[in-house]
């Protein structure tokens, strides 16, 4: 099957190595993955801030450059949730096609793709809080990362917070609202001192700065993972990047 990654402008430049797994995961599941080089933001943070023409250009181009692909995928379930809930409203019926083949990585893997993730063999030992992000209300399977994580031998998953609790992120909201942004990421924080993790699952790399920046501020020491690294490293596709428990 041939599959175009769409890497999303936050994973490209600070979670490059989310993308890197999530390539290595696919090829692994006997995915062909191409890159459009052509590809820039899928319009979120216009429609978002209330400039819909801007986004709509931007949708017309994200059509154009993933054009002949079987499926798109991304890691990111705040893009994924942009292009299928958004796009039908901007571009009408091209945006719904194009919104019906792009895929969130685990419910590619999952839906599309048929695996179970008790089969793939994967292990990694340690305790992880997994945060789901807001945006995968707007996805019809909903947030499947603890699905993905759930057939991992050694793992233990631990949600972070009520299911689909903020972070307090949410692109410009953070910086509109800076006290509801950090009472909601305080929130978080706490709950992770509860749980005593040894690194934090997050599959959006803007809840990642949210969640990272307050942990940095905090003095906690935790890496962050995207749940395609976590797979990764389990079926040995990528070397295993250093823990630390706090």
């Amino acid at each position: 099957m041939k599959v175009a990654l769409f890497v999303t402008c936050l994973t490209d430049q600070f979670a490059p190595r989310a993308a890197e797994a999530t390539v290595r995961l696919l090829e692994h599941l006997g995915c062909e993955v191409a890159f459009p080089r052509g590809q820039t933001c899928c319009g979120q943070p216009l429609y978002n801030g209330g400039y819909h023409d801007e986004a709509r250009a931007l949708a017309r181009r994200m059509t154009k450059v993933f054009r002949g692909y079987d499926h798109v995928v991304t890691p990111s379930g705040s893009c994924a949730a942009t292009v299928r809930h958004r796009y039908p409203e901007l571009l009408g019926d091209g945006g719904a096609a194009f919104a019906s083949r792009t895929w969130e990585l685990g419910a590619f893997v999952t839906e599309v793709l048929g695996v179970d993730p008790a089969t793939l063999g994967a292990t990694w030992e340690g305790r992880v809080a997994v945060h789901g992000s807001c945006h995968y209300r707007d996805l019809p399977q909903g947030d499947t990362t603890l699905q993905l994580l759930s057939g991992v031998a050694g793992l233990d998953a631990v949600p972070l917070g009520p299911p689909g609790q903020c972070c307090g992120f949410g692109g410009t909201f953070a910086v509109k609202y800076p006290g509801v942004s950090g009472a909601l990421l305080a929130d978080k924080l706490a709950a992770l001192r509860a749980i005593e993790a040894s690194a934090v699952v997050c599959n959006d790399a803007g809840c990642t700065l949210q969640l990272a920046g307050g942990c940095h501020r905090a003095g906690i020491d935790m890496p962050f993972l995207h749940a395609a690294e976590v797979l990764a490293e389990g079926l040995g596709l990528m070397p295993r990047r250093p823990r630390v428990v706090t």
